[in-house]
């Protein structure tokens, strides 16, 4: 029986999985490496959108939050907030959230398109003009779970800004760009989840990883073999040259 060559075999281990996840394991280094190359704030867009000011509320010209519960029974939470420079009512319910106007009580309709460029005019700190203004009832994998409706409002540069805000209360959901759009392939090809982009326990990222393992593995025992060869090597010089 022939004596099994364990380096040999090794080798060949170590060279079929380099192979078959080597791919991989570079898009591993080069998306990992986008990631944390890029400061996080620039990625979530922070740059695109102005910072609220704070503005103290003076109570005493507000309704009382019970007048909302009165309008809005079955919401879960009232909350009191601005849209633009006026003071409102935010309720939310199973059936979404409602804006009502802080002064007088009365139901705010849902922003229409010129009210929406102008929220998201003055929302957008670059200096570019809008070029598109949609409302969208489906989700975008950019927009996350976000559930629809929400405008969809895009505006000039190469970096593609776009800022996604609510249709029912005109507030801000999500900004988008290009560095985004970059991380978010970047995640994708880290993960290995080609579909929702979001599970980072999935059987094809498992099953790469242990074969990433094995390689390693492999390698380092190939290492390890690698260096008694050339020490006894070294002896037999020294010995034939008698020394």
């Amino acid at each position: 029986m022939a004596k099994i060559r364990w380096p040999l075999v090794a080798r060949r281990f170590h060279k079929w999985l380099a192979l078959v996840v080597g791919v991989q394991v570079l898009a591993w280094s080069l998306t990992g490496f986008y990631m944390v190359a890029i400061n996080i704030s620039h990625i979530h867009g922070d740059h695109l959108v102005k910072t609220p000011a704070a503005q103290p509320f003076d109570l005493s010209q507000l309704v009382s939050p019970s007048q909302i519960v009165t309008a809005a029974p079955t919401a879960s939470e009232i909350s009191l907030t601005r849209r633009l420079n006026q003071a409102v009512w935010k309720a939310v319910s199973p059936d979404g959230p409602a804006l009502f106007d802080a002064k007088t009580g009365e139901k705010l309709a849902p922003p229409n398109e010129a009210e929406i460029k102008r929220y998201a005019q003055a929302l957008y700190t670059g200096d570019g003009d809008i070029i598109s203004v949609r409302l969208l009832t489906k989700g975008l994998q950019e927009t996350g779970g976000r559930k629809p409706p929400f405008w969809q409002v895009e505006f000039e540069g190469w970096n593609r800004p776009t800022l996604y805000l609510s249709a029912q209360t005109g507030e801000l959901m999500a900004k988008r760009h290009f560095a985004w759009r970059g991380f978010d392939i970047a995640w994708m090809l880290h993960i290995m989840d080609y579909d929702e982009r979001s599970d980072v326990n999935n059987l094809l990222l498992r099953t790469v990883t242990w074969l990433s393992f094995g390689m390693a593995v492999s390698g380092a025992w190939l290492l390890f073999w690698a260096f008694p060869r050339k020490r006894k090597k070294k002896k037999a010089v020294i010995k034939e040259q008698g020394v």
